[in-house]
C-alpha cells in the first residue's frame, strides 16, 4: 500500500512538474510585450489613418496619397526612405492601368547580419467614393473599414513593429527593409520585379497579409495565378441568306474550348477552368469575332511553361479553315513553394507564440490565393512567410470587412519578437 502511495506521488509530483515546465515556457517576454501593449491603441489610431483615405488600385490621386503618410511615418521612425516610380520593366496585363501607384522603400541599418524584408500593399479593390458611407468605426472587438484587412492593417503592423523595435533600443539585425507597393489587387504589374530583387537579397521575407479570423496562422504556400484569353477573328456575313461565306468565330471557339477543357491535372495541383465567354454581334449575323477567358492555378513554377506549351500547340489543330486563333498567356503570380528556411522559421513562429499561451497554424498547405510573397520567392530558395497581419475578415465585400482588435497585442509580439530573434540566429534551417 505504501508503495503504491509513494507510486502515486512520484506521478503527482511530475504531472505538476510538467505543468509548471509548460506555464514557464508560455511566459511572454516581459519587456518586448509592455512595449507591445503600448502600442495598441496607437495601431488603431493609424488604422483609422489609413482606412481614411481611399486608394483603389486605378486611384493615382490617393495612392500619391496615402503612399505620402506611409513615407512620413517610416522616416519619423528613423527609416531612410524614399519613393518607388513604376518604370520601364511594368508587365502588362489586360487590366494594367495606364499609372501605377508608386511604391514606399525605407531602410533600416542595425549592427548585425541578417537582413529582413517586410511587405504590405497600400491598394484596395473599393471604388473611389465608397468611404463617405464608409468610414472607420469600431463595435466591440471589430475595426471596420474599406481594405481595412487588406492589407492597411498589414501596414500598420509593420510600423508598429518598428515602433516597438526602436523602443526596444534593439538594433542586432543588419538591415530592414520595408517596401509597400500599391498594385497588389492589380497582380502587382510594377512592384514585381523589386519583390523578386529584395526577396534574392534578404535572408527572411516577412509579408503581412492578414490571417482568416476563424483560423490563426501563417502560410508557407501559396497558389500561383495565370490567364488565358483566346481570341478568334472570322468573317461575318448574313446568317439566312448566305452562312457559306462566313467563318463562324464562335464555332471555332467552341472547338478550341472543347479541345483543352481535360487540361487540369489534380494530381499536380493544377488546375485551368474556362470561366468566360463572348462573341458576336447580332443575331442575323454569322460572328467574326468571339473570346474566351480561363483561369489558372499552380503550384510549381514549372508547371507554367509545360501549359502553355501544351496550349500553343493545341490550338493549331484548327475547325474552321480561314480563322485566326490568337492567345495570350498571363503569368498573374508565380506560386509561393515551400521551402526548409520557411518551415524552420514557422517552427520558431509557433515557439513565440506558444509564450502566449496560444496556438499558432503554420499551414503548408497550398492556398488558393496569390500573395506577392511569392514574388520574394521566385528564383530563391530564402525563407519566405505570409499573413502576419491581423486577424481579419470580409476581404472584398463591400461591407463588413473588419479586423479583430483582440489580434493586436498578439501579432505585434509575434512579428517583434521572430525578428529579434532571428537577427540573432534562431529559426535557421540547418
Amino acid at each position: 500500500m505504501q508503495n503504491k502511495r509513494n507510486r502515486y506521488i512520484r506521478h503527482a509530483f511530475l504531472a505538476a512538474a510538467m505543468c509548471w515546465t509548460t506555464l514557464a515556457a508560455a511566459a511572454p517576454d516581459q519587456a518586448i510585450y509592455a512595449q507591445v501593449q503600448k502600442q495598441k491603441e496607437p495601431l488603431l489610431g493609424t488604422l483609422k489613418d489609413l482606412v481614411s483615405i481611399e486608394s483603389g488600385s486605378k486611384d493615382k490621386e490617393g495612392l500619391d496619397k496615402l503612399s505620402q503618410l506611409i513615407f512620413d511615418r517610416l522616416r519619423a521612425l528613423g527609416g531612410e526612405v524614399e519613393f518607388i516610380e513604376p518604370g520601364a520593366d511594368i508587365y502588362r496585363m489586360h487590366d494594367t492601368p495606364e499609372k501605377i501607384g508608386r511604391m514606399v522603400r525605407a531602410t533600416f541599418k542595425g549592427t548585425g547580419s541578417k537582413k529582413i524584408l517586410l511587405i504590405a500593399h497600400m491598394d484596395t479593390v473599393y471604388l473611389k467614393g465608397m468611404l463617405a458611407k464608409q468610414p472607420f468605426r469600431i463595435d466591440g472587438n471589430r475595426a471596420y473599414g474599406l481594405g481595412i484587412g487588406d492589407d492597411k492593417a498589414g501596414i500598420a503592423v509593420i510600423l508598429h513593429t518598428l515602433a516597438t523595435l526602436k523602443a526596444l533600443d534593439f538594433k542586432d539585425y543588419g538591415t530592414l527593409t520595408v517596401l509597400i507597393n500599391g498594385d497588389e489587387e492589380i497582380s502587382s504589374p510594377a512592384a514585381r520585379t523589386y519583390f523578386s530583387k529584395l526577396g534574392a537579397e534578404h535572408d527572411l521575407t516577412m509579408s503581412h497579409e492578414g490571417s482568416p479570423a476563424a483560423k490563426d496562422q501563417l502560410s508557407l504556400a501559396t497558389a500561383g495565378i495565370a490567364a488565358v484569353t483566346l481570341k478568334v477573328t472570322g468573317k461575318a456575313s448574313h446568317a439566312g441568306s448566305a452562312p457559306e461565306r462566313g467563318r463562324n468565330a464562335i464555332y471555332e471557339l467552341a472547338h478550341q474550348v472543347l479541345q483543352t477543357k481535360d487540361f487540369s491535372e489534380p494530381s499536380k495541383g493544377l488546375k485551368m477552368n474556362w470561366t468566360m465567354i463572348s462573341g458576336g454581334t447580332n443575331r442575323n449575323v454569322i460572328p467574326a469575332e468571339a473570346e474566351a477567358a480561363a483561369d489558372v492555378r499552380v503550384v510549381r513554377v514549372s508547371d507554367y511553361d509545360g501549359l502553355e506549351a501544351r496550349l500553343r500547340e493545341t490550338i493549331k489543330k484548327q475547325l474552321i479553315p480561314d480563322t485566326k486563333v490568337e492567345m495570350t498567356f498571363e503569368r498573374r503570380r508565380p506560386p509561393l513553394e515551400l521551402r526548409p528556411a520557411s518551415v524552420a522559421v514557422g517552427e520558431q513562429a509557433k515557439k513565440i507564440y506558444a509564450e502566449l499561451g496560444k496556438t499558432l497554424m503554420v499551414d503548408d498547405a497550398v492556398q488558393g490565393g496569390g500573395t506577392d510573397a511569392a514574388f520574394a520567392a521566385l528564383g530563391n530558395q530564402k525563407a519566405v512567410l505570409e499573413r502576419f497581419g491581423l486577424l481579419s475578415f470580409g476581404a472584398h465585400s463591400n461591407d463588413d470587412e473588419y479586423i479583430l482588435i483582440d489580434s493586436i497585442e498578439p501579432r505585434l509580439y509575434l512579428a517583434t519578437k521572430l525578428i529579434m530573434e532571428f537577427s540573432r540566429g534562431a529559426g535557421e534551417s540547418r
